[in-house]
This record gives C-alpha cells, sequence and structure tokens, in this order.
C-alpha cells in the first residue's frame, strides 16, 4: 500500500491536498487508489496515481444523468489492480463547468470538473464576438470557477492604442473578470498568465482557431498539443484537441486543455447570467415592478438608463437573449416554469391587444 506522504508528494502537483484526502478516507480503507482523471476516451480513462498513470474503465460509474459520468479533472477511487481495471467512484466535485448539448433534448454536458479558473481564449484575428465572450462567461460563472479572458494572437494587433481599446471593450463586457491581451509567439502576456494559472485548475474554453493549444503549449513551455492553422477567412479552425486533457503545469497549477467549441448553449446558469450582467441586475432593482421585462414598462430603470446613455443597447439585448435562452432550457425539466412562461406570454399578448385597441379608439 502506498503511503500516505507517497501519495502527497506525487499528487500534489496534481492538486491533492488535505481536502481531497479527508474525502478519500472511506475508499482507502476499501484498499483502492486516488487518482485523478487526466483524460477520459469511451468509456475508459487515463488516471494520474502515486503509482504512476494507468488505464481504467468506467464502467461502474456511468449512470444514465450524462452530467455524473466521470470527466476530466475528477478525482477518483480506482482498483489496485485487476486487468482491466475499473473506476469504482469519483470524489465530490467542488466545481463543474457545464453546457447543454447540441440535442433538442434537456441535456447538459459536463466539460471539466474540480475548476479554480475558466480561461476563455479570444482570437484577435478576428473580430471581436462580444456576445459570445457573455456566453462563456455566463457558463463560467455558474461554474463556480474564477473566469479569466485572454485575448489571444496579440501580436496580431501591431497598433497599441487599438490594442488598448479591444481590451477595454472585453472589459466592460465582463465586469470583475481579470483579462489579458497575450502573444505565444512572442511571449508578451504570458507572465502575467502564468501568475493567475499558477495556483488550482484551470480549464481552457474558447472557439476552435482561437489559440488555445499553442496558448497551453506555450505555458506548458513544450509542444504537447498539437497545433493547426486557422483560416485565414474567419480565423477558425479544425478541431485539433479532440479531447479534454489535463496537464501539470512546471510552474505550479493544472492545466485543461479542450477542444474546440463551436456551440454554447447553457445550461440552468442563472446566477452566471446575473454575474456577467451585473449591472443590470443591480439596474433592475430599482425598476418599478419586481418582473419587469425592461421593454415598454413604466419607471423601468434599466431603459431609463438606456435612453441616458448609461447603458449600452448591445449589453441590453445579450442580457434578455441569455435570459429567455436560460428559461427555455430549464422550462423543458420544469413544468411550474414552463406554465409561468405561458402565462406571462398571454399576459403580455393580452396588454399589447389593449393598448392597440386604445390607439385605435384615440383615431376614430
Amino acid at each position: 500500500m502506498t503511503s500516505s506522504s507517497a501519495v502527497y508528494s506525487a499528487l500534489a502537483p496534481y492538486g491533492w491536498d488535505d481536502d481531497w484526502a479527508d474525502a478519500f478516507g472511506p475508499y482507502a480503507s476499501e484498499g483502492l487508489l486516488p487518482g485523478r482523471v487526466v483524460r477520459v476516451d469511451r468509456g475508459q480513462c487515463d488516471v494520474v496515481t502515486a503509482g504512476g498513470a494507468v488505464r481504467a474503465d468506467t464502467a461502474f460509474v456511468t449512470p444514465h444523468d450524462p452530467l455524473r459520468v466521470v470527466c476530466t479533472g475528477d478525482w477518483v477511487a480506482v482498483e489496485a489492480g485487476g486487468n482491466p481495471r475499473y473506476v469504482r467512484a469519483y470524489l465530490p466535485r467542488r466545481t463543474a463547468f457545464v453546457r447543454s448539448t447540441s440535442s433538442k433534448r434537456s441535456d447538459g454536458q459536463i466539460l471539466a470538473a474540480n475548476v479554480d479558473h475558466a480561461v476563455v481564449a479570444v482570437s484577435l484575428a478576428v473580430d471581436l464576438d462580444l456576445g459570445r465572450v457573455e456566453r462563456f462567461l455566463a457558463l463560467a460563472w455558474e461554474s463556480g470557477a474564477q473566469p479569466v479572458v485572454v485575448l489571444t494572437k496579440a501580436d496580431l494587433v501591431t497598433d497599441p492604442v487599438t490594442l488598448a481599446h479591444l481590451a477595454q471593450d472585453v472589459e466592460n463586457t465582463a465586469p470583475g473578470v481579470p483579462v489579458v491581451a497575450a502573444s505565444a509567439h512572442t511571449g508578451d502576456g504570458l507572465d502575467v498568465l502564468r501568475a493567475l494559472v499558477g495556483d488550482g485548475t484551470s480549464v481552457l474554453l474558447g472557439q476552435s482557431g482561437a489559440g488555445k493549444s499553442t496558448l497551453a503549449n506555450a505555458l506548458i513551455g513544450e509542444d504537447v498539443m498539437d497545433v493547426r492553422a486557422a483560416r485565414d477567412v474567419d480565423g477558425k479552425g479544425r478541431h485539433t484537441t479532440t479531447t479534454r486533457n489535463l496537464l501539470a503545469l512546471p510552474g505550479g497549477g493544472v492545466l485543461i486543455d479542450t477542444p474546440g467549441l463551436r456551440g454554447v448553449g447553457l445550461y440552468d446558469a442563472e446566477s452566471g447570467v446575473g454575474q456577467v450582467f451585473a449591472e443590470i441586475e443591480e439596474l433592475a432593482e430599482r425598476c418599478r415592478f419586481h418582473d419587469c421585462a425592461h421593454e415598454s414598462e413604466p419607471g423601468c430603470a434599466v431603459r431609463a438608463a438606456v435612453d441616458a446613455g448609461e447603458l449600452p443597447v448591445r449589453r441590453l439585448e445579450s442580457y434578455r437573449k441569455l435570459v429567455r435562452e436560460n428559461q427555455w432550457i430549464v422550462a423543458k425539466t420544469d413544468a411550474r416554469l414552463r406554465a409561468e412562461i405561458r402565462r406571462d406570454w398571454k399576459r403580455k399578448g393580452a396588454e399589447g391587444r389593449a393598448a392597440m385597441q386604445a390607439k385605435r379608439g384615440r383615431w376614430t
């Protein structure tokens, strides 16, 4: 049996601590080994243990709920021997990054577990899509992790004033979130990013072609991730990373690289949306009606801020879009909420018809 000191020595670079050791206690008495999942692939996973990396089957912990499958970043209890080996359980997750699946069902897909920092990679090789940034940040906040935005390929923006303006646009979109302009080619900004992710576990997120794998290689200090060029026309690339891989960083911390995400659907992210649009939520508290939709209601503090030029129209439209999307994904599994949404639509429709009839009465 591997000693506890040997376990700490081997697993500390991957995030093992006293709390994880305490959580693992019941499994240790069963003769199981602790380890962290560094990769999952077709019902099997690679697990780093105090005795080295092992390949294990996840059949014993593959429930019907897709949010409870073994995921990259999980701490697991794995059999000490056997062929094949099996993962017997995973420890309760501290955080989980979840998005909705691309299917029409209301399923969620867990992308990474036990993450402290969610690093959103945004390429400066193409025009900024602030709405997509807000979407990633909503999921990041909801996961329980601290978001970080990295503006990759910063060397392509040669004018420092333009670069500063782009960074400011993202900062205004991401209240409370560090924004770093970085270039894996020149090394600019990498020291700042290393300091941010040098403690705990970070997951690297973004579209294909955002430069995630190149950035991961720069942080790790060697070419461990495959890299392919993005298309010049739209900055998009093919999925060079096809699985989620967990890697220990040489200066401390752990990095999970993920495949490029074409679809980033919200999954029960109400609090995450609220944090991304904190200024709108604060304004909404001053609206006359507690259920104000910030459209045409009298006494709407949000609309007043838009009219006064204090709140960008784009920001309000993005907020409405994400709120509606999140309501629908939750409503798919919540009959009560579905009924409330239908009643709200009927009420607004009746109010609209009444207002139109009143106008017609004035015209006649």
